[in-house]
């Protein structure tokens, strides 16, 4: 886009948000960026949150503008701006989406809405809640329940640079799981902003919507501006530890084992199994890595290991005792006795060059099948697996109780893990090609009618993107959709169709509406 352009477009959206919030010009120029206007500000601005480098160069489309709103009512603005004038708009709180899609768009031209000013976190132990800003991290959110209770924790991830926008709007898991389930299970209001630009809570934008936003991708429907969350017990001894494993050491056998007693022991357990490949004194091998989570002290834990899984032999020298919040320092691979308040910075972790793909495993591997995984995991040299089991609480939250369907009946989840440092586009497409030949291999031994995928870890190389017209969106988002949401796809779409009738919220792979001529039996959104 030439600049004459941008200045064009940079014009008409700043008389746009003044007519419309009613602010005077100095609050409203700080709060927009563009490469031509206020070009080095602008470049901070996108690059701070990218975390991940395949989408920061040169080829990569950039927003014509970026909004950093500090109020709703500014939120509410640019939703009535962008629809006045025709652009596109995306949301972005953390960045830590795989695949850029909060912040690259492939329409001609599009702007680019930075939630990160808004991060306030709220925390309130009389009610055992959370209100939580969506442009907060996770790592936010977990230092200031931390600075309240001892007792109280919440169920998310393990990065602290997470957006929670995000994080809980795709689900949300942690190493919690088994306890207490996904992120979305412990959402009890929400704030938001719709395609109308008004600003609804639960009751005003009513039980379809709210169930759609826990789960189905707020960015389909809304801008969510603000969750509110139940916090759970957590007990004030939790013990963690990490145990690495070779294939020399016995590794292909203790996975074997692991997938047996990980979903199915004790639900206050979480025990992750790493694997990747290494070079070992010249020879390729891979690292089993075993990290627990247990909510409770080393003795109970060690009592239940030396029941149902003695062979990884676990000491009491293995184990850190740890409050809850030490145990998420632990988990973001920091010492645990760092101070928390490094859970404030929200620029962690440099961004680096990643592919991601998600299975879940629904049937026992057989001993012969891990040989081969391992085998397979030396062959190509580079890229791993982070194993994630389920069980537990899962067993027991039905499928359409939110629209994250994954649940009952799957053992563990993969994540398919690769990262690199190389600015280089042949090797990009030789890793790239390394995941899509594991997912392959992979297939014999994953779900299957639908091949389910996890919505936080967005795939766009294997299940497609939406044609973005309004007959051809739904087949497309279909294929895309049924593997994220399976039976609770259909519902997402009725949702959508009613909130957001003119897909004015979309992306590459969002929830598509209805064809008009299936629109009969879909009633629209009332209007408060």
């Amino acid at each position: 886009m030439s600049s004459d352009q941008t200045h064009k477009i940079y014009a008409s959206f700043f008389q746009c948000l003044q007519q419309i919030s009613g602010e005077p010009d100095p609050n409203i120029s700080s709060i927009l960026y563009s490469s031509t206007i206020n070009a080095a500000s602008y470049t901070t601005v996108l690059q701070s949150h990218i975390r991940n480098r395949r989408f920061n160069n040169v080829s990569t489309p950039k927003p014509t503008l970026i909004i950093t709103p500090t109020k709703e009512s500014h939120v509410q603005a640019v939703v009535i701006c962008a629809k006045k004038l025709g652009v596109h708009l995306l949301i972005r709180s953390g960045g830590h989406d795989y695949n850029g899609l909060s912040y690259v768009s492939h329409e001609k031209t599009f702007i680019l809405l930075d939630m990160y000013n808004l991060h306030n976190v709220s925390v309130d132990i009389s009610t055992e809640t959370a209100v939580v800003e969506a442009g907060a991290h996770l790592g936010e959110l977990y230092y200031r329940i931390g600075e309240k209770s001892k007792v109280h924790g919440f169920p998310a991830g393990v990065c602290p640079t997470v957006g929670v926008g995000g994080h809980i709007s795709g689900g949300g898991y942690g190493t919690m799981i088994r306890k207490y389930g996904l992120s979305v299970d412990h959402v009890v209001d929400a704030r938001i902003v719709d395609a109308e630009g008004r600003v609804l809570d639960r009751k005003s934008m009513g039980e379809d919507l709210f169930w759609a936003i826990r789960g189905g991708g707020g960015a389909s429907f809304c801008i969510v501006l603000s969750y509110t969350l139940k916090l759970v017990h957590v007990p004030k001894i939790n013990t963690v530890f990490r145990i690495k494993k070779t294939i020399e050491e016995n590794a292909v056998d203790l996975v074997y084992k692991w997938q047996f007693v990980a979903p199915t022991t004790d639900r206050d357990l979480f025990l992750r199994v790493i694997l990747m490949p290494e070079t070992v004194n010249n020879k390729k091998t891979v690292q089993a890595t075993f990290i627990a989570h247990f909510l409770g002290d080393s003795n109970k834990l060690l009592k239940i290991m030396n029941k149902s899984f003695q062979e990884l032999k676990v000491k009491k020298d293995d184990c850190l005792e740890v409050s809850w919040v030490e145990s998420a320092l632990f988990w973001a691979n920091m010492d645990h006795k760092t101070p928390h308040e490094v859970l404030l910075d929200r620029h962690l972790y440099t961004a680096q060059y990643l592919l991601r793909k998600t299975d879940y495993v629904q049937t026992l591997i057989p001993k012969h099948g891990w040989e081969s995984i391992f085998n397979k995991l030396v062959e190509l040299g580079k890229c791993g697996f982070y194993l994630n089991p389920y069980g537990g609480i899962m067993e027991e939250i039905k499928a359409d109780a939110t629209p994250c369907p994954h649940r009952a009946g799957n053992l563990f989840k993969i994540q398919y893990w690769l990262n690199y440092s190389e600015d280089d586009p042949e090797l990009h497409e030789k890793y790239l090609n390394q995941t899509r030949v594991l997912h392959e291999f992979m297939t014999k031994f994953v779900s299957k009618n639908p091949r389910g995928v996890f919505l936080n870890y967005r795939d766009l190389d294997n299940i497609g993107v939406m044609v973005q017209t309004v007959e051809s969106g739904y087949n497309t988002g279909r294929v895309y959709g049924e593997k994220y949401f399976m039976g609770n796809f259909d519902r997402l779409v009725k949702v959508k169709t009613a909130v957001d009738p003119d897909n004015f919220f979309r992306f590459a792979q969002s929830i598509p509406t209805l064809p008009k001529t299936l629109r009969a039996d879909v009633r629209p959104f009332s209007r408060i």
